[in-house]
């Protein structure tokens, strides 16, 4: 049995080109069992060459350093994301401000607007989980945090559930600006997904912990 230095050089390559993944540890397996029979096989009378078999060796070790890399970054990685899990677990009953839709159960909700600078009118539009405007509401041109009791302008209290906010800043009745606002909502639990720390918020609603513009203890 022949295995010429292209092959082993394709072998090699093919195995780099698999990091971080299963196939390369079988790629291993399969470089030192043709390595292997090419020194059971080769014809007593013509040898193989030295220096072929040198280089042979040196891409076979090629191969076992990528697998151990491999190995090591993967534990690495593993343990970095460990790490991060235990810090966010952290934040599990802080309160997080974020402009994700915040669960509404009765009791007043902080909401922190930011206006446009030069607007002469602004208005809080609140959206319940369907999407659908259920109030409208001037409020001052101010980036100080105010409270959504959650009453309707007929002094109905609104139903329990998910609510969003928008904040729309107007300047001579044209509109200039709708931004999302952003509220305060309870941390119920941390996951990891896609390589990144998600925070579920009390009702059900889930943000990216980089999206956290805010922590604060619940009230």
């Amino acid at each position: 049995m022949e295995i010429s230095p292209n092959s082993m050089a394709s072998a090699t390559s093919a195995g780099s080109a698999t990091a971080n993944n299963p196939v390369l540890a079988s790629d291993f397996e399969t470089f030192l069992k043709m390595l292997t029979a090419q020194a059971k096989y080769q014809d007593p009378l013509e040898p193989i060459d030295s220096s072929e078999y040198a280089a042979q060796l040196a891409q076979f070790s090629m191969v076992e350093q990528q697998v151990l890399s491999n190995d090591l970054l993967g534990a690495l990685t593993a343990q970095l994301g460990s790490g991060n899990m235990a810090q966010m677990a952290n934040w599990i009953g802080m309160e997080a401000r974020t402009t994700a839709p915040v669960q509404f159960d009765g009791s007043p909700v902080t909401i922190t607007p930011n206006p446009a600078a030069v607007s002469d009118e602004v208005f809080l539009v609140v959206y319940d989980s369907d999407g659908q405007e259920v109030q409208r509401t001037s409020i001052p041109v101010s980036a100080d945090p105010i409270e959504w009791a959650g009453v309707s302008d007929d002094g109905t209290p609104f139903d329990a559930g998910l609510y969003s906010f928008e904040v729309e800043s107007r300047a001579n009745g044209e509109l200039l600006l709708a931004d999302p606002a952003e509220t305060y909502a309870r941390i119920t639990e941390a996951r990891t997904q896609g390589g990144e720390t998600l925070l579920i918020l009390e009702g059900g609603s889930a943000v990216l912990a980089s999206s956290v513009s805010g922590l604060r203890e619940a009230a």
